[in-house]
């Protein structure tokens, strides 16, 4: 399996599991099939509500000795109504207890938002704090507590642009060693990529296949297709694999993580064998040049009107 390297000598496995979106009843089959298929990377959140039960599936392949908790790298994430200092560590416990862990590999702050304690989505004024409030170095703070008590190995963010990396960077005493985005070929985020490995932080991609099974609310009538680009399409069939496999590899030979999400057995196995597949330069160069820019998870629902928080709190201008 090719991994990424921590400073530290650390690996992580480049292809893991995403678990966003994976409903109760489907990601204790799932991950299942991914350990026995191979993966030794899971992703999770607090936030994506299914943690007991990808706990159950751990416990279950601990127990009859499909892999040793040792050989997987486990990530979650601090939710935007634990950055608190207060409420860092008693959210990442829970996790823990979820998933019936005593450590995780990866913790990371979902988003540079920040909602009152108990809320899961805010709706109204009232929800939210400001940077004033609770600013990034409070919650950073909490995360290097975590990683001094050991209860991760690792800690990073997920969705801070370049502005928000420097804030924490600047008062930190750990780096961020993770910064996870939505990356693929309509955004290939090389302003950050750059940016990230000027200042040594590793990078995971979601949403690589283009999250076509989100929410109907969160989606726009003309979305353009990942998985029926043209492009995209031609290379499958140049390479005798499916478009998804394309776009994982793309990840890959970027040398950045990659956690596409399944419940299908199928395509949990089809994912994973992306390793194989080899894309030479006039590949890339295709993906590279393919003419569409797109954000698929645009944050705006986190940006509304009663939000304190803009668009700009999120995101590069690519």
């Amino acid at each position: 399996m090719k991994s990424i390297t921590f400073s530290n000598g650390d690996k992580m496995p480049i292809i893991g599991l995403g678990t966003w979106k994976s409903k109760p009843g489907e990601v204790y089959q799932a991950v299942l099939w991914a350990i026995e298929a191979g993966y030794r990377h899971i992703d999770c959140a607090a936030i994506y509500d299914n943690e007991k039960e990808v706990g159950n599936a751990l416990e279950k392949a601990f127990k009859e000795g499909l892999v040793k908790r040792e050989e997987l790298f486990i990530t979650s994430k601090l939710w935007n109504s634990n950055h608190r200092l207060d409420d860092v560590m008693p959210a990442l416990k829970k996790t823990l207890k979820d998933l019936k862990l005593e450590y995780l590999d990866l913790y990371l702050i979902h988003w540079p938002v920040i909602f009152k304690r108990g809320v899961g989505f805010a709706q109204t004024r009232e929800e939210f704090y400001t940077y004033g409030d609770v600013p990034l170095e409070q919650t950073w703070e909490g995360m290097e507590e975590a990683k001094k008590m050991g209860l991760t190995k690792h800690i990073g963010v997920s969705n801070f642009n370049i502005a928000k990396l420097q804030e924490v960077i600047k008062t930190c005493r750990m780096l961020p060693e993770m910064n996870q985005v939505e990356l693929h070929p309509f955004l290939p985020q090389n302003k950050l990529v750059n940016f990230c490995k000027e200042n040594g932080i590793l990078m995971t991609a979601y949403s690589p296949l283009g999250s076509g099974d989100r929410a109907a609310s969160s989606k726009k009538s003309n979305e353009p297709s990942l998985l029926q680009n043209e492009i995209v399409k031609e290379l499958a069939a140049k390479h005798g694999v499916s478009s998804a496999q394309i776009l994982i590899s793309y990840s890959v030979h970027r040398d950045i993580a990659v956690i596409p999400k399944s419940v299908n057995q199928d395509r949990i196995a089809q994912n994973l064998a992306s390793l194989e597949i080899s894309l030479d330069e006039s590949d890339m160069e295709k993906l590279k040049n393919i003419g569409i820019a797109y954000r698929f998870i645009d944050g705006s629902f986190f940006t509304g009107p009663q939000s304190p928080f803009k668009l700009t709190d999120l995101w590069e201008k690519e």
